[in-house]
């Protein structure tokens, strides 16, 4: 049964048995090619893809609907908007007609994608329509742009699944099953596999979006990355520019650059057919200051001598999660290229070189740590294949799916690993020296590099290409009356990390700014941000001006915009 994107009707699921067929599962059971969405890729005003499909009409909530409630709140619970409606939506063509009703009534609108944001870009006090593209998460091959259409509001399992049991492909994207491709992708979004495959971003060939003209016309864009394409620059400012700023993505197009084939099965990369799991942890209890300065002083000379593309470690990503002693030890995750025929030696190697010198044994991860639940069968690498390893890897914390989940986060990019004051800052925070204590609170340290490095810093929006290592930093809570603790805790810690250059990773031999999609609006404030270097440069650097030509030219009313999107020049 072939059911292509024009075809499948308007309902949602279709019952099959006992059972019930999602449309994301029913395109990936038949594997349908879909027909192109023939959005002009000149920008005409109003053009609509003539083979999008429609699951249902556009459905408006208001205040009054019993549905309300949980459709102007996040993941992320700190964050409660009250607009006049929310519009959930099923396509293209309808996204457009909500932007247009909004431009039109000047409402101020913002967009919801499939997962979720660290901010209230969406939610907000401002916001009079959130237009809710969280149901529009089909994922087919596109003949006429020869690309892999996966739309904006898909989260990254489902795509990780389709793609692979259809034509065993994959994207180079994020673990955790929940993030939303719509925000993901148009930060610069990385993954599992991006030492080996670099970055999401590097293998876009094309967004369609939803943009609003200088008389308030919206119109649906078709943007690759072809260099004649007249809209090429739109192409770039979503390879890492971030969300709502240049318009409403509907769908991403996904190509790899070398692709030289028509063969969907070769059009992007094949993941490993096997990985190699490892994860190990050193309990609280005995570890000492130098202990934890070893380990960390380890893992980041690991990285900052592995930064460089290829080598025989592209195929390695691991994470060392430096948790609270509330939680009651600190983990070291690592994720290998199972097909290599020296993995396991490799993989043995690394371990040893970031183990080394710390007096005290590990055993297994028996703890929830960083975005993992417990993994005590990988004290011993396991092999596993690639699918069964993501499916696991992206569902297993429980935090996740927490419908109560709050939290806090910022960010670092480090070329080189920190200072001996920088690590006794991290460790008497994490060891409760300053009195704080949640099971929640961390430092994650992940992979960077590789592949990724062999972008150029301006190819791309996404600047961040000549980094070893990624620091995530935050604490998760469910209490509205643990918000303050939690965030003054945060903040903190981060600043005194990074006490010496003004509390934030500016730009220099050791670090290269902040990740946009790990959003932080205390970045914008001095009061956290003492060193002159703006908020916005943390995330772009060199790119910033060319992302304001691009804001100039496709949103030059500033209609999409939050606390940190792009300004006009």
């Amino acid at each position: 049964m072939s059911v292509p994107p024009e075809q499948r009707g308007a309902q949602r699921e279709m019952t099959h048995g006992s059972g019930r067929i999602s449309r994301r599962r029913l395109l990936a059971s038949s594997g349908a090619i879909g027909v192109t969405m023939a959005a002009s890729t000149s920008g005409s005003a109003g053009a609509a893809p003539t083979g999008a499909a429609e699951g249902f009409d556009p459905v408006t909530v208001g205040p009054d609907d019993p549905r309300y409630p949980d459709l102007v709140v996040g993941l992320e619970r700190r964050w409660v908007a009250h607009p006049e409606s929310v519009r959930v939506v099923s396509s293209p063509r309808q996204s457009l007609q909500v932007v247009q009703e909004a431009v039109t009534a000047r409402k101020r609108l913002t967009v919801r994608g499939g997962g979720h944001c660290y901010e209230d870009f969406v939610f907000n006090p401002d916001v009079d329509i959130v237009l809710d593209q969280s149901e529009m998460t089909s994922v087919y091959y596109d003949a006429e742009h020869n690309a892999f259409a996966v739309e904006a509001g898909a989260t990254l399992l489902d795509v990780y699944e389709l793609l692979y049991k259809t034509w065993g492909v994959t994207i180079p994207a994020g673990q955790c099953y929940s993030v939303g491709v719509g925000g993901h992708v148009a930060g610069g979004g990385w993954g599992l596999l991006c030492r080996k495959e670099g970055l999401v971003v590097d293998h876009l060939h094309a967004v369609e979006v939803v943009v609003v003209d200088a008389a308030g016309e919206a119109r649906l864009v078709v943007a690759t990355r072809n260099p004649d394409d007249p809209n090429r620059d739109l192409w770039w400012a979503h390879t890492g520019g971030g969300g709502g700023t240049f318009g409403v993505v509907t769908r991403y197009l996904f190509r790899s650059p070398s692709a030289r084939t028509t063969n969907p099965a070769d059009i992007l990369p094949k993941p490993p057919g096997e990985v190699l799991l490892s994860a190990i942890a050193w309990s609280w209890d005995g570890l000492t200051e130098q202990a934890f300065a070893t380990l960390v002083r380890n893992f980041a000379d690991w990285h900052a001598a592995n930064a460089a593309p290829g080598g025989p470690y592209a195929g390695l990503c691991s994470f060392l999660n430096l948790n609270h002693r509330a939680t009651g030890e600190i983990s070291l995750f690592t994720h290998m290229d199972g097909s290599d025929p020296d993995g396991e030696r490799l993989l043995a190697r690394f371990v040893a070189d970031v183990t080394r010198g710390v007096d005290l044994p590990h055993g297994a991860v028996n703890r929830p740590s960083g975005e993992h639940g417990p993994l005590p069968q990988f004290v011993e690498p396991k092999r596993w294949s690639w699918l069964t390893a993501t499916r696991y890897l992206g569902t297993i914390h429980p935090r996740l799916v927490d419908p109560t989940l709050r939290g806090d986060h910022k960010s670092a990019y480090h070329r080189k690993g920190f200072t001996d004051a920088q690590i006794s800052v991290l460790y008497r925070h994490l060891s409760g020296g300053d009195g704080f204590s949640n099971p929640f609170a961390q430092a994650v340290l992940s992979s960077y590099g590789g592949q990724v490095n062999a972008v150029g810093r301006t190819d791309t929006a996404l600047v961040h290409r000549d980094s070893a290592f990624k620091v995530l930093y935050q604490s998760g809570w469910t209490e509205p009356a643990d918000d303050e603790p939690n965030v003054a805790w945060l903040r903190r810690f981060y600043e005194e990390v990074y006490a010496g250059t003004g509390k934030v990773p500016v730009s220099n031999e050791q670090t290269s700014g902040c990740f946009v999609n790990y959003c932080d609006a205390d970045l914008n404030e001095p009061a956290h941000n003492g060193s002159g270097v703006p908020w916005h440069t943390l995330y772009w650097g060199e790119n910033y001006p060319r992302l304001q030509r691009v804001k100039a030219r496709y949103d030059p009313s500033d209609f999409f915009r939050h606390r940190q999107s792009v300004r006009l020049p």
